[in-house]
């Protein structure tokens, strides 16, 4: 389970799910007139706003959140469960209006409905968390502020291009030691080190430029895809072989035409296809 992948809507919906836990424990109704002393029922003491409020909204929070957190989506009869996560967040605030117009059922319809009691801190609370909860459940696949990550990647390490020789100097393994013979420049060695042809012995050695790498070289990359993307076979076919998530980073190893090819964590290569509004490391 990666909660990197987690979105901003995600974010919503957890935070709609603890208003809704600590809503549940607040007054079912109030009744005018009532004392501070007495003992009304919180949300738990009634069976319908408790199974179609409380249970309904937190089954359908825990739904989204715990499938967006899979490496891979689980499916229900074609239907995966971040869809049936938002289907029970929508019942739950429909079930929630229907209390507030209603907060103890048929009885408050006996006699004059003045005399009734009106909704309870408790249960107005839910139908505001039911509320966001849904909203964020539908609009996350829609709205694209909503889909970025709700965590900041970490910083990635900077990979050496391919070629690159590792730094040397004092210090670094393999580098040149202060009289080792054989090194220009050391000590031990005759001025002007090894004659190069055409070069009388002892004259001062040119220093050669340094061949400078073709512009168009690929050097790896770090990256983190904005949104969930598949990584398809380096073969070229259709398949997806892995999924990117978001607040992940992969190591971008070669350009293959529009798409890179990406390594992921436990070393398998694929292209990803997609590589619109990728951020680099």
């Amino acid at each position: 389970m990666n909660i990197r992948s987690l979105t901003r809507g995600d974010g919503v919906v957890i935070g709609a799910a603890v208003l809704l836990l600590i809503a549940s424990f607040l007054d079912l109704y109030s009744i005018d007139g009532a004392s501070d002393s007495s003992d009304l029922p919180s949300l738990w003491g009634s069976g319908p706003v408790m199974l179609g409020v409380v249970l309904a909204g937190l089954i359908g929070a825990a739904l989204v959140v715990v499938t967006r957190a899979l490496p891979q989506p689980r499916k229900i009869v074609g239907l995966d469960l971040a869809q049936f996560g938002a289907a029970f967040t929508v019942f739950a605030a429909w079930s929630a209006l229907g209390n507030i117009f209603d907060p103890i059922g048929g009885v408050d319809n006996v006699g004059s409905a003045s005399d009734g009691p009106s909704p309870g801190t408790g249960l107005i609370l839910a139908l505001v968390a039911t509320l966001l909860m849904a909203g964020a459940a539908v609009a996350t696949p829609l709205v694209p502020a909503l889909q970025a990550a709700l965590l900041p990647a970490p910083k990635p390490p900077q990979p050496q291009p391919y070629g690159a020789q590792p730094p040397t100097g004092y210090g670094y393994p393999g580098a040149p030691q202060q009289g080792q013979p054989g090194q220009p420049g050391q000590p031990g060695q005759p001025y002007g080190g090894q004659p190069q042809p055409g070069q009388a012995f002892g004259a001062p050695q040119q220093p050669q430029a340094p061949q400078a790498q073709p512009a168009g070289d690929f050097s790896p990359f770090w990256f983190a895809v904005p949104v969930p993307r598949p990584l398809f076979a380096e073969d070229g076919s259709q398949t997806p072989i892995a999924e990117l998530a978001p607040g992940t980073w992969y190591l971008a190893v070669e350009q293959r035409g529009p798409g890179l090819v990406a390594q992921t964590q436990d070393g398998r290569r694929g292209v990803l296809q997609d590589t619109s509004g990728i951020q680099r490391g």
